[in-house]
């Protein structure tokens, strides 16, 4: 393919040459002359592992060169990667302005190109929060372009899984391919880049593609952290981190994997809640600094009062709630959050209902009775027998469970208003019904 890469960074320079040795015709675009002048001399403008040979090796085969022309590169290309900067403003936020001037002269020259050089596709690299191709780059291309994004040109946001150091290495071997598609024969163009590279390729909407990169850099960002955290706890007792963390990595059903890792409702229990308090009251003890840690349950305390606020906007009185113990399949309600969130309601003077089939008044023995006549003495006049007696009663239903009584119950459509606590099996058809509010999704 004849490729256009604008901005010739750290990342717009490994894709061009990494893109000219998969064999297509690249021009690579910067308003830095000296970048320009580098790469025409084959020499890399960046220091990073093995570029500086591909970039000698795709410039002397004729298959990369620059320019600082716009208007010569959108002419001599079918598809443009924007590579440019996305920095952060002295307040935190996002700067677009690199974005917004390269969309702006891609635009001006697609223009002037018209459609005699066949379709083109703008592909967004950069990175950047969702929404900002939909609501800010795409207006600004139909207004120059003077067509419509997705029927007159192709519009995609490709975010990059590049590491400084072995982003060569990562470009030819990726973890995975995203591609946030406008429309499919865009994101057919874009396909069509890669299409000898290995792994998993994802093609998704276009908001969907610009928030992984930030799942990606947060998770990895919040991974480092934990561990050094976790580190200066375990020095302060005189524990070897590194062999906690041998142990910690060698788990791959609950601990590096999938596991814990989709959004749903907060999490509770005789162990989690327990253990960090536990972990925190440690660290403070050893003087040690750990704001991750000690922020992880009052982060899990923000995302019950979700819940409390979606029943609040509904204007609802009347309360129904499907689940009440901490995890399915067992009656254990100690630090349960649904427990939590039906005293939050009560307090607050919601007609409540509940019901959880694994959950009777005379049965609780123990902690478990202990617990619930000292967190809501009023259980008894709360629970429900029945699913139908808690649909009978409420105008709005708080869905806690996969029972499947209660997931077959469920109306579409009529009935009372759902909030979805878990990501019911069905959320991806009932999103789409007037009623169905998610928790997180």
């Amino acid at each position: 393919m004849r490729v256009s890469v604008f901005g010739l960074g750290y990342v717009g320079c490994v894709s061009a040459a990494c893109l000219a040795g998969m064999g297509h015709q690249v021009v690579g675009v910067d308003v830095n002359q000296a970048k320009v002048d580098l790469v025409n001399d084959g020499k890399a403008p960046v220091v990073e592992e093995r570029i500086g040979e591909l970039i000698a090796e795709v410039v002397g085969s004729g298959a990369l060169r620059a320019t600082g022309d716009v208007r010569e590169a959108i002419m001599e290309s079918e598809i443009s990667l924007v590579c440019v900067g996305t920095p952060s403003e002295p307040n935190g936020s996002l700067c677009t302005t690199y974005l917004e001037r390269v969309t702006e002269e891609i635009g001006t020259a697609l223009a002037e190109r018209g459609g005699g050089g066949g379709r083109h596709t703008v592909v967004f690299r950069s990175t950047m929060l969702p929404g900002t191709c939909a609501n800010l780059l795409v207006p600004i291309l139909e207004k120059y372009v003077g067509g419509t994004a997705g029927v007159d040109f192709g519009v995609a946001v490709n975010p990059e899984f590049l590491r400084e150091g072995t982003s060569v290495r990562d470009f030819f071997d990726p973890p995975k391919t995203v591609i946030g598609e406008l429309d499919a024969a865009g994101g057919d163009a874009v396909l069509a880049l890669y299409d000898s590279l290995p792994g998993e390729v994802f093609r998704v909407p276009v908001a969907t593609a610009e928030a992984i990169k930030y799942a990606d850099n947060a998770f990895h960002g919040l991974k480092i952290g934990f561990a050094n955290e976790l580190g200066a706890v375990c020095h302060a007792l005189g524990v070897d981190s590194h062999q906690v963390m041998d142990v910690f990595l060698a788990d791959r059903k609950l601990n590096i994997s999938p596991a814990y890792l989709r959004p749903g409702f907060a999490f509770g229990g005789s162990c989690l809640p327990k253990d960090l308090r536990s972990l925190v009251h440690a660290a403070q003890r050893a003087d040690v600094s750990v704001p991750i840690l000690s922020h992880v349950l009052p982060s899990n305390s923000a995302h019950l009062e979700r819940a409390v606020e979606l029943v609040e906007r509904t204007g609802k009185r009347r309360v129904g709630m499907f689940g009440l113990s901490f995890k399915p399949g067992t009656d254990d309600l100690r630090e349960s959050p649904l427990v939590e969130l039906a005293e939050r309601l009560f307090g607050k003077g919601y007609d409540l209902r509940i019901h959880d089939a694994n959950v009777s008044l005379s049965r609780l023995l123990g902690a478990n009775r202990e617990y619930v006549e000292t967190r809501l003495p009023h259980l008894a006049q709360l629970l429900a027998d029945s699913v139908d007696e808690v649909l009978d009663h409420a105008e709005v239903c708080l869905v806690g469970t996969r029972d499947p009584a209660v997931l077959a119950a469920l109306p579409h459509g009529a009935g009372p208003l759902l909030i979805d606590l878990i990501h019911l099996p069905d959320a991806d058809t009932r999103r789409t019904e007037p009623g169905y509010m998610g928790l997180a999704w």
